[in-house]
């Protein structure tokens, strides 16, 4: 059993970020990000807007799904001398259908050491159960579901559990996984999107209700959606 906290080497925190609106932001987050020497992130431009809403300045890197491990060997020489370094996504909590589990992975495995902290916050998975109005005491995530091979499969999976179902789509794809749906029987959908920011909505219904809703109005497919299948 390996312990993962000690202080001989460096610290990476894990940070969850605003979904939309950057009020949503823990003050524990702004410390970090005051401390650290360092952040990783998706897309630099968009934690730079963050951090200069604050007025904080730090070094941004690049780190998306494909120079997750590309990036890892440089992560972990920082760490070895002891560096504060940040992980961020775009938005959200990293891991969650975001890079950074990988890379987690590969600096527990070599560096077990140093600090792997979570610093908590926003979540579409959490944000949007909170307002659905379904029992969670059970359910399952899917993330996104797989674009091609695999789809059929994760379809399935969703159209006979007995549990709600929570997944992500983007607005590009939405109309298409409504569709597909009508392939099983009935089935009750309730839609998040655009959460926390100022055209947030949440639309409920069968599937071709919900379907025929973004049909009448074609604005409103847009932003990211969350969606939970109840069965």
């Amino acid at each position: 059993m390996r312990s993962w906290h000690g202080n001989n080497m460096g610290t990476l925190s894990v940070i969850a970020t605003p979904i939309g609106n950057l009020e949503d932001i823990t003050l524990r987050a702004l410390r970090m990000f005051r401390e650290c020497g360092v952040v990783y992130t998706e897309d630099t431009r968009i934690v730079s807007k963050l951090l200069a809403h604050y007025g904080i300045q730090k070094p941004l890197h690049r780190l998306d799904a494909a120079t997750e491990i590309k990036k890892t060997d440089e992560i972990i020489a920082r760490l070895e001398t002891g560096e504060h370094v940040v992980l961020v996504s775009d938005a959200g909590t990293p891991g969650i259908s975001d890079p950074g589990a990988r890379l987690i992975g590969k600096v527990r495995e070599r560096l077990s050491g140093s600090v792997i902290e979570a610093i908590p916050g926003p979540s579409a998975l959490t944000a949007a159960l909170s307002i659905a109005g379904v029992g969670t005491t059970e359910f399952t995530f899917l993330g996104f579901l797989p674009h091609k091979k695999g789809r059929q499969t994760a379809l399935k999976k969703v159209a006979v559990s007995k549990i709600p179902i929570v997944l992500y789509e983007s607005p590009h794809r939405i109309l298409k996984l409504l569709k597909e749906f009508e392939a099983f029987n009935p089935l009750c959908v309730i839609i998040a999107r655009e959460l926390t920011k100022i055209h947030e909505e949440v639309i409920s219904g069968s599937t071709e209700e919900v379907q025929e809703y973004f049909l009448k109005y074609p604005d409103h497919v847009r932003g990211e959606f969350v969606v939970i299948v109840v069965p």
